[in-house]
């Protein structure tokens, strides 16, 4: 039995542990957006300016960039696994919903394609990633296009699995040449999901009078 005047000595211990947490969460958010920006070899300086703490701070919690990589990878993962339903819950409508869901993803998928050159020889650690993130993000996916085509948003068919594929391989692009941006290419593939306009008579665009 813990006795009233132990309690107050653990608080201070929690406290700490949950300000850790959450500064470790502060650092993995803006590693996150200078991967997006600059790539995975950005300078360690750049992401502790972003995150408002010392390069030290960050050898401390990740001794290594692969580690630093790994854990962004697992920090976004998680953020888009927890985003589809919220965005259900709160966008306009499903697509819409769907349409945010996957401007987070492709943020996602540009840290994703160092992933491989961070973890270098170790293969067998990214493909465990890689399952795993095949597993909590598929059923996202898939439950943000239900959604769609039960509001009559989108053709049914698409499944989520390939849609993820086909995001993937238009953002490939993306590491060899600044100049592309596929997020273009990919709201053209989201565009091409939607139903067509009920007063749009064909193919051609004609509108019925």
């Amino acid at each position: 039995m813990v006795s009233a005047t132990s309690q107050p000595a653990q608080a201070p211990a929690r406290g700490k542990r949950a300000d850790a947490l959450r500064n470790q969460q502060t650092l993995l958010a803006a590693a996150a957006e200078v991967f997006v920006t600059s790539g995975v070899d950005a300078p360690i300086r750049e992401i502790a300016a972003r995150a408002g703490v010392g390069i030290g701070t960050i050898y401390r919690h990740f001794p290594t960039r692969a580690d630093l990589v790994v854990a962004v990878y697992r920090h976004q993962v998680e953020a888009c696994a927890e985003a589809g339903p919220d965005l259900l819950a709160r966008a306009g409508s499903p697509f819409a919903a769907l349409t945010q869901w996957v401007g987070l993803f492709v943020d996602f998928l540009v840290t994703k394609h160092g992933l491989a050159k961070a973890l270098q020889s170790d293969s067998s650690g990214f493909e465990a990633l890689h399952a795993w993130f095949l597993d909590r993000l598929v059923p996202v996916c898939a439950q943000l296009l239900d959604a769609a085509v039960n509001a009559g948003e989108i053709r049914p068919g698409a499944h989520a699995y390939e849609l993820m594929r086909g995001i993937g391989n238009l953002c490939i692009g993306r590491d060899s040449d600044p100049r592309y941006d596929p997020r273009r290419l990919v709201n053209l593939l989201l565009a091409g999901l939607q139903r067509p306009h009920p007063d749009v008579d064909g193919a051609d665009g004609t509108v019925s009078q």
